[in-house]
Parts: structure tokens; C-alpha cells; sequence
């Protein structure tokens, strides 16, 4: 007797596949379609958990290409608060397909949003960037040096874009705030950490699957568009919702944000020649490690956990390594001593719960 699962690899029968009974062995990831070599510049992209990727290939001794760097006569403590080296920009988290669509369409000047400050949060004096509310402790001192960071930030990002030999984003959100006067989204809402809900003009959207694909091919097609060579890694965050503003329980939110971000990443990879999906988000949850990659609070993700989503996307994607994030290789940069500090990755969500 025979049937077309008789001679199917042990990897894609769940009892088979290895991991069940050891879960530090597990791996979903079958094969990449390409290798990421020391000298190839790799922008990162995306929600909190992103930043943990920049700082493992930094210490593995891959190129985390970054085009926004702090002045050299900055400490590394004062470079690491504002966020110089988290990502290849100072654009500080995006957590949806949307926000990252606009960002690059405002580093190449197809979008200029309505919304240009918000007032520092509390009563201090001060402006706060909309679109990057926690890049800059304190806020800038006016509109107008806002204004020139802003322009010299987005000549970064354009940069990044062209230069780069490989794009990887993770997306995490589904759910955001937006400007009703031009669709213009914020990694925040209004409030929270800088300016002053409006609700006739500040709308919360939460996108479904049509709406994050439009939005997630629109900007690799425009990633493409400036950098034709470049090649795509997209990943799920697992950090489930601090916070949400559907009514419903924030697990039934999770559950249905990352279903969708799942299928629009799938469904972009398939889209795009030489991109592929690292599975991030189904290590740190899946049945076989049992909860153990997340803390005490269910959220926040264990050093562990970071450490197998890193061992397994260096070992596939690698080029002369051996799946081990060292220590001991890290630079002794500021670039290095930034991302090092994966513990105290900057997540724009937490401010929700300040009280």
C-alpha cells in the first residue's frame, strides 16, 4: 500500500519532526533560499523584538548597516537613550505594514503628513516627533530643530534603502491610530507620549489581511523599485498586544493580529523573488518549549527564547557561522554597545501603561 505521505520527510509530520521531546532542538525553518555573508549590509525594520535581530548579528560579526550614527563625541549611554544603533535609522519602532509603507514614502518624498509636532508629554516645554514620539528623551527644543532632524533622519533612511544587500522587517501590530485628515499612522496614540487626542481628528484602525498586504506589498515594491538586488527576510513579531483598543480580551486580539500579519507575510514572500519568512514567531510560541520562552508577565520574551530564534536564523542564514550568538565577538563600539543591550529593548507599546 502506498500514499503521497508515505515518503514525506520526518519535518512535516508534527510526531516525527524533532523538538517534541527535546525543544531546544526544534527548528520550523527548512531552508533558505540564500545565505547573508559578514560584508553584506543588513537594514533591520519593525516592532520591539526586531531590535533583538540587529543585536545578534552585530555580535556575530555580520554588518548591522547603520546610516544614522551619533556624533563621535557622544557617550555610548547618551547614544544608546536615543536610540542611535537599535535600528539602521532613528526611526524607533514600526509595528505595522502601514507604518512602514509612509515611512518610505516620506524618505522619498511621495508623502508629506498633515501632522508635523506634538507638544512634549506632561507640561515641560518641548516638541515631540509624531512619527518617532521616544527617539528623543526630552523632545527637541522646537518645530524647527525637529524640522532639521527630521530632514537629515529621512536622508538616513534613503540611504539605508539603497545601500542595503538585505532587508529584514518584523512586523508586529495590526492595530493603530491615524490621522482622519490623511491616513497619516503613529507608532503611538495621541497622548501617550506627546500630544493631545483629538477624537475629530485621531481615528484608531485596526487592519485586516487585504489592507496589510496592499500596504506590506506597496512597500517592498518600493524597496525594490530604489534597490532591485536586494534580498528579503520577513519575520512575525511574538510579542503579543500590551495593549488593545477593540472590545475584547487583548489575548483574542493577539491571537487575531498575528493570524493576519501570518498570512500577509506569507502571502508577500510569495509575491517577492528573493524574500523568504523566518518562522521567529512560531519558535517562541509553539506547543514543544511549553511556555518556557516567555516571562513571569506572558509577554515579555526570555533570553532563552531569543537566543534559539537567533542560533536558528544564523545557522540558516549565516554565511561562515555556526548558529551561536558570542559574546565575545561583539564590537566595541557604540553601534555594538547599543544592540548588545537586547534587554532593554525600547518598545514604544509600554508607554500605554504608564500611569
Amino acid at each position: 500500500m502506498t500514499h503521497p505521505y508515505k515518503d514525506l520527510p520526518a519535518n512535516q509530520f508534527w510526531k516525527r519532526a524533532p523538538g517534541v521531546a527535546e525543544p531546544g532542538i526544534l527548528d520550523p525553518m527548512v531552508a533558505a533560499p540564500f545565505r547573508i555573508s559578514r560584508k553584506d549590509r543588513i537594514v533591520t525594520a519593525g516592532s520591539c523584538f526586531a531590535q533583538h535581530v540587529a543585536r545578534a548579528l552585530t555580535e556575530a560579526g555580520f554588518t548591522h548597516y547603520v546610516t544614522e550614527t551619533a556624533h563621535p563625541l557622544v557617550d555610548k549611554d547618551t547614544a544608546r537613550r536615543h536610540q542611535f544603533g537599535a535600528y539602521s535609522a532613528r526611526y524607533g519602532n514600526v509595528y505595522t505594514a502601514r507604518q512602514l509603507r509612509q515611512l518610505l514614502e516620506r524618505a522619498f518624498g511621495l508623502f508629506t503628513p498633515k501632522e508635523k509636532v506634538w507638544d512634549s508629554p506632561g507640561a515641560g516645554p518641548g516638541v515631540v516627533d509624531p512619527f518617532r514620539p521616544q527617539v528623543q528623551p526630552g523632545g527637541f527644543v522646537d518645530a524647527e530643530e525637529l524640522a532639521l532632524d527630521r530632514g537629515q533622519h529621512l536622508a538616513c533612511v534613503r540611504q539605508a534603502i539603497e545601500d542595503m544587500d538585505v532587508f529584514v522587517f518584523t512586523i508586529g501590530l495590526t492595530e493603530a491610530w491615524e490621522d482622519r485628515r490623511d491616513g497619516a499612522v503613529f507608532p503611538l496614540a495621541p497622548g501617550v507620549a506627546g500630544g493631545r487626542f483629538a477624537p475629530e481628528r485621531h481615528g484608531f484602525v485596526n487592519f485586516g489581511v487585504e489592507a496589510c498586504r496592499e500596504d506590506l506589498c506597496a512597500a517592498l515594491s518600493l524597496i525594490r523599485e530604489k534597490n532591485p538586488r536586494v534580498r528579503i527576510v520577513l519575520t512575525v513579531s511574538p510579542v503579543p498586544l500590551n495593549a488593545t483598543y477593540a472590545p475584547r480580551h487583548v489575548l483574542a486580539s493577539t491571537t487575531w493580529s498575528k493570524a493576519v500579519l501570518r498570512v500577509v507575510a506569507e502571502d508577500a514572500v510569495q509575491a517577492f523573488p528573493d524574500s523568504v519568512y523566518f518562522p521567529s514567531y512560531e519558535i517562541i510560541t509553539s506547543p514543544h518549549v511549553r511556555g518556557r520562552y516567555f516571562a513571569a508577565d506572558c509577554r515579555e520574551i526570555l533570553p532563552e527564547g531569543v537566543d534559539h530564534v537567533m542560533r536558528l536564523f544564523l545557522r540558516h542564514f549565516g554565511e561562515g557561522a555556526e548558529g551561536k550568538v558570542s559574546q565575545a565577538e561583539a564590537p566595541g563600539d557604540i553601534h555594538g554597545d547599543a544592540v548588545r543591550k537586547w534587554a532593554e529593548a525600547l518598545c514604544d507599546e509600554e508607554a500605554i501603561d504608564r500611569r
